[in-house]
C-alpha cells in the first residue's frame, strides 16, 4: 500500500519538534537552512543527527566543509525560522553572527549551539541522514524553545520552577545517563 506524501507529512505533523538552523561558512560565505530534522544521538561518543534534503545547495555547501553548527532556536524566533527556511534569498543579511571556534555561524539569540563535524552521510529516500560528531558547546539561555506542531510554530508552557523532574530513563535529557538501556 502506498503511503500519501500529504497523508504522511499530515500525520507526522502531530509529531512535536523543535527548530534549528544548521549552518556553515566556506570560501562563499555564510550559508545555513532551518532544519526541524535534528536530534541528539550519542552522549559517547557526543553525535548529533539532521536530516537535509539530499539536493539542497545549503547541504552540498555544509559536506564541502565538513563542518556545521546547530543553532538551537528560542521562542520568539518565527521570523528567523521563516527567513532561513526560504530558498535563494541572502539568509544572513541583517541578522548577527559570530563564529564557532571552527568557523561556523553562531546566531545571535540562539537558545544554545553545537559544532559539529561531519562523521557520516546515509542515504535516507529524498533526504541525507547525516551524523555530526560534536567538538563544541555553547551556553544555555533562559528562554523556551521555538517549536513546531500542526504546521504551526509554538512556544513550550512555563513549567513551574518547583517542578520535579520527569522520570522517563530513555531520553536523552534524562540527568543519569548512566541508566540508559
Amino acid at each position: 500500500m502506498a503511503v500519501d506524501p500529504a497523508s504522511f507529512r499530515r500525520v507526522f505533523g502531530h509529531f512535536c519538534t523543535g527548530v534549528t538552523i544548521v549552518t556553515t561558512t566556506d570560501a562563499d560565505g555564510p550559508a545555513g537552512f532551518a532544519c526541524q530534522a535534528f536530534t541528539p544521538l550519542s552522549l559517547d561518543p557526543p553525535l548529533v543527527l539532521f536530516c537535509p534534503q539530499s539536493t539542497s545547495s545549503t547541504w552540498q555547501r555544509i559536506r564541502g566543509t565538513g563542518l556545521f553548527c546547530v543553532n538551537v532556536l528560542a521562542e520568539g524566533h518565527h521570523e528567523l525560522s521563516r527567513a532561513f527556511g526560504t530558498r535563494g534569498a541572502d539568509k544572513f543579511a541583517g541578522i548577527p553572527w559570530t563564529p564557532s571556534p571552527g568557523g561556523a555561524p553562531i546566531l545571535d539569540g540562539a537558545l544554545t549551539w553545537a559544532e559539529c563535524q561531519v562523521s557520516a552521510v546515509h542515504p535516507g529516500g529524498d533526504h541525507s541522514i547525516v551524523v555530526g560528531r560534536v567538538l563544541a558547546l555553547g551556553e544555555c539561555g533562559g528562554d523556551g524553545p521555538l517549536l513546531f506542531f500542526k504546521g504551526r510554530y509554538r512556544a513550550a508552557a512555563p513549567v513551574s520552577p518547583s517542578a520535579s523532574l520527569e522520570v522517563v530513563d530513555t531520553l536523552l535529557a534524562w540527568p543519569r545517563h548512566t541508566d540508559w538501556i
